[in-house]
C-alpha cells in the first residue's frame, strides 16, 4: 500500500552502481523531455494536478503513447523546472520514451477535492455530480487526448499499491482510448489486504493513519500529515504496543480525530461500508488488456494481483489479462538497477528486478501501446516465479490447469502427511494468552518504514518450540514437492473462550548442513536448519460463519474454522521438510483478540483480554489439513 513510487527512494538502500545509474536517469529525463503542469477539470468542475512529461522529439511524423500514474503519494518535485530523477514505469520505457503523466488525485497534494479512502465505484453515473476513480480517469484521458500535443491516440495506466487501485478503477473506466493497464500490488478490498487480515486488524499499520485520514484543507505541496504523525521507528515494536492495551486506548491517545480510523472501529464485520469499496465485484466488461503484477512476500497487497487476475479471467475468459508474480517484497520490482534479488535473508538470483522491467513491462506496454495490439503478446499468461526452485515458470492460466488437489493432514504426533489420521480420537492443545502473545517475527522490528517489509519469509525457528505454537513436520522429502495455487486451512477446532483467533503458516525446512549464500545479509544468520516462511495467515474466529456474521463460539464445544491463504508457487527440495505452524496471536503484525466475544474489539476493556486454552483435533472423524494444489 506504501510503497509509490515517490517513496521509493526514502525507502530503499541504493548501492553505488544503482546512485549512479539514478544520476545518469535524471540528465536523461531532462536531456529527452519537456515537462508541464495543468490542472485538469473534471465533470463536477473539481480540478486535479496533472503534470506532463512529453519527449523533445515528439511531432506530427513522430508520435508517442501516453503513460499515465495516478496517485495520492503526490506527484513531486512540483514547478515546471523541476524535474524527477526518473520517469514513466521502468528506466527501459523512460529511454524508449512515452508522454509520460501523473495526476494527484481528488484531495491529495495539489489536486482539489475531498479525499476518500478507495472511492466506492458508480456503476451507474446519471449526473455531472456522480464522480469516481473511474470518471476522473475517463476526463483525464479525454482532456489529455485534446490538450496534449503529438500523441499516437493510445493511453496506458499503471500503478504500484494505492495507485495500483486507481489503475484498477481506470481500466474500469471503459475509455476507448486506455490499450493497456498494469494494476500492480493494487488495494483491491480494504476488509482483505492491508488493513486487516481476515476480520483481524492489521495492528502493524498503527502509524500510517495520520497518511490516509487527515484532510489536506486545500492544495498543497508540503506533507500535512507529517506534523501529526505518531512517533515510528521504534526498534522494539512489540513491547510498545503491548504497552498501549487495548484498541480503544489507541482511539483515545492517538486517534479520536482521525476519520479513516474512526471508520475502521466503527466497521469491525464486512458491511456494506467495506462491501462498496471493494474492487472484484465490478471487474467485469473490462477492454483494455491487463497486466496483473504481484509479489510472493508482499507483506500488504498479496491478495489484490490474484484477485484482479482471477476476477477478470472468470468474468471476462475472452479478453486479455495476464498474471506476474515474482519473489518480491512490496513493490521490489520497481527497484532501480538492483543487482543481487533477495527478500530478508533469501536470495533468489540476480537482477530479476531488472528482468522483469525490461523483458516483460515494457514489453507489455510497448506491445498495446505502440505495435499492432494483438491478442498474442509474446507474453505468457501466468509468468509465476518458483521460490523454492528459484527460476521463472510459464503457465496457460493460474491455478495451473494440471495442478492436483490433494490435503496435507494434521497428525497428533506433530507428523505432516498425505495419509488421513487414524480412527483414534486425538486433540492436542495449546494456552493463548493475550498479555504474551506470539511475535511476529524472531526479530525486531515488525514495522519498518510506516510497514511491514521482511516478516513473510523469516526463518520460523524461534516458534517451534513455543508451548503456545502447535508445528507438525513431514518426514526428510525422498523428492521435490512443488505446491502452485490456492491454499485453504481447514481447522476442527474448540476453545474454552468465547472468540479466538487462529494462525496457520506454511514453512519450508532448510537440512541441517544447507551452506549459506554469498549475499547473506548478516553474518549472524545461518541458513542451515533454516525454517523458512512460505506463506502464512489469520483468522479471526468470530467470522467462521461469514465475515459479515460475528458469531461467538460455545466453549468446549468444537467448530470448524477454515480459511484461505493466498496462493504460493514454492517446491520443497529433497531434502527438504514441509512444516505447518499453528498458532493464535501473531502480535504486533495483528491486533489481539480478547477471547471475550465483545460486540466490537475496537472496543474492549482490558478485562475483557483473558488466557484460553485452544484445542485442535487431529483424527480421522474431525481432521484438521492443508488443502493444497500439487504441480506434476
Amino acid at each position: 500500500m506504501l510503497r509509490a513510487r515517490r517513496l521509493l527512494p526514502v525507502l530503499l538502500v541504493l548501492a553505488p552502481a544503482a546512485l549512479l545509474a539514478q544520476d545518469a536517469d535524471s540528465a536523461f529525463v531532462r536531456d529527452n523531455y519537456t515537462k508541464a503542469e495543468y490542472r485538469v477539470p473534471m465533470r463536477d468542475g473539481t480540478k486535479l494536478f496533472t503534470i506532463v512529461y512529453t519527449p523533445k522529439d515528439a511531432s506530427p511524423e513522430h508520435t508517442y503513447p501516453i503513460i499515465m500514474e495516478r496517485t495520492c503519494y503526490s506527484i513531486a518535485p512540483y514547478g515546471p523546472d523541476n524535474y524527477a530523477p526518473t520517469i514513466a514505469p521502468d528506466p527501459f520505457m523512460m529511454r524508449e520514451k512515452y508522454i509520460v503523466v501523473y495526476q494527484d488525485v481528488r484531495g491529495r497534494y495539489m489536486s482539489e477535492g475531498t479525499w476518500v479512502n478507495v472511492r466506492p465505484f458508480l456503476e451507474h453515473k446519471q449526473t455531472s455530480a456522480d464522480v469516481d476513480e473511474a470518471s476522473d480517469a475517463y476526463d483525464t484521458i479525454d482532456w489529455l487526448l485534446a490538450h496534449v500535443q503529438y500523441h499516437n491516440g493510445r493511453v496506458g495506466q499503471w500503478g504500484i499499491s494505492y495507485p495500483g487501485f486507481f489503475a484498477s478503477m481506470g481500466a474500469l473506466s471503459d475509455h476507448p482510448a486506455l490499450k493497456a493497464v498494469s494494476p500492480q500490488a493494487p488495494v483491491t478490498n480494504f476488509y482483505f489486504e492491508d488493513f486487516h487480515h481476515n476480520g483481524a486488524l492489521t495492528q502493524a499499520y498503527f502509524y500510517t493513519y495520520p497518511l490516509f485520514g487527515i484532510q489536506t484543507g486545500g492544495p498543497t505541496t508540503e506533507q500535512w500529515w507529517a506534523p501529526s504523525m505518531v512517533q515510528e521507528g521504534l526498534p522494539d515494536d512489540y513491547t510498545f504496543q503491548l504497552g498501549l492495551g487495548p484498541l480503544s486506548t489507541t482511539t483515545e491517545r492517538y486517534y479520536k480525530d482521525n476519520f479513516f480510523w474512526q471508520e475502521i472501529i466503527h466497521h469491525p464485520d464486512y458491511d456494506a461500508f467495506w462491501k462498496a469499496r471493494a474492487v472484484a465485484p465490478h471487474l467485469k466488461g473490462v477492454t483494455a488488456a491487463v497486466m496483473a503484477v504481484g509479489g510472493w512476500f508482499d507483506a500488504e497487497d498479496l491478495y489484490g494481483p490474484l484477485t484482479v487476475y482471477k476476477t477478470l479471467r472468470k468474468n471476462d475468459p475472452g479478453s486479455y489479462v495476464s498474471l506476474v508474480m515474482g519473489p518480491f517484497a512490496h513493490g521490489q520490482w520497481a527497484r532501480p538497477r538492483s543487482i543481487h534479488t533477495l527478500h530478508g535473508d533469501i536470495y533468489f538470483g540476480d537482477s530479476l528486478e531488472i528482468k522483469f522491467q525490461r523483458d516483460v513491462e515494457a514489453k507489455f506496454f510497448r506491445h498495446f501501446l505502440k505495435e499492432d495490439g494483438g491478442p498474442d503478446s509474446g507474453l505468457p499468461e501466468a509468468y509465476m516465479f518458483d521460490t523454492g526452485a528459484k527460476q521463472w515458470k510459464s503457465f496457460p492460466s493460474w491455478p495451473a490447469p494440471d495442478a492436483e488437489s490433494r490435503r496435507l493432514y494434521l497428525h497428533a504426533d506433530g507428523s505432516l502427511d498425505w495419509a488421513r489420521p487414524g480412527a483414534k480420537a486425538a486433540v492436542l492443545s495449546y494456552p493463548s494468552d493475550p498479555a504474551k502473545p506470539v511475535p511476529s517475527r524472531c526479530l525486531v522490528p515488525t514495522i519498518q518504514g510506516l510497514t511491514m517489509y521482511q516478516y513473510m519469509s523469516d526463518d520460523q525457528r524461534c516458534f517451534s518450540s513455543r508451548p503456545d505454537v502447535l508445528a507438525f513436520e513431514t518426514p526428510v522429502l525422498d523428492r521435490d514437492v512443488t505446491l502452485g495455487g490456492e491454499i485453504t486451512a481447514h481447522l476442527e477446532v474448540a476453545t474454552t473462550g468465547t472468540d479466538g483467533d487462529f494462525v496457520v503458516k506454511l514453512i519450508d525446512v532448510y537440512p541441517p548442513d544447507e551452506p549459506n549464500h554469498p549475499y547473506m545479509p548478516s553474518p549472524n544468520i545461518y541458513l542451515a536448519g533454516y525454517q523458512q516462511m512460505v506463506r502464512s495467515e489469520i483468522m479471526r474466529g468470530r467470522y467462521r460463519n461469514g465475515f459479515d456474521r460475528p458469531t461467538p463460539f460455545k466453549p468446549g464445544v468444537p467448530a470448524t474454522v477454515a480459511f484461505r491463504l493466498q496462493d504460493v508457487l514454492h517446491t520443497f527440495k529433497r531434502g527438504h521438510r514441509i512444516m505447518v505452524q499453528v498458532q493464535s496471536t501473531m502480535f504486533p503484525l495483528f491486533d489481539r483478540n480478547p477471547q471475550t466475544f465483545v460486540p466490537n474489539i475496537y472496543e474492549a476493556r482490558a478485562s475483557d483480554f483473558r488466557k484460553a486454552t485452544e484445542r485442535v483435533f487431529v483424527s480421522a472423524a474431525r481432521p484438521s489439513y492443508l488443502d493444497v494444489e500439487v504441480l506434476p
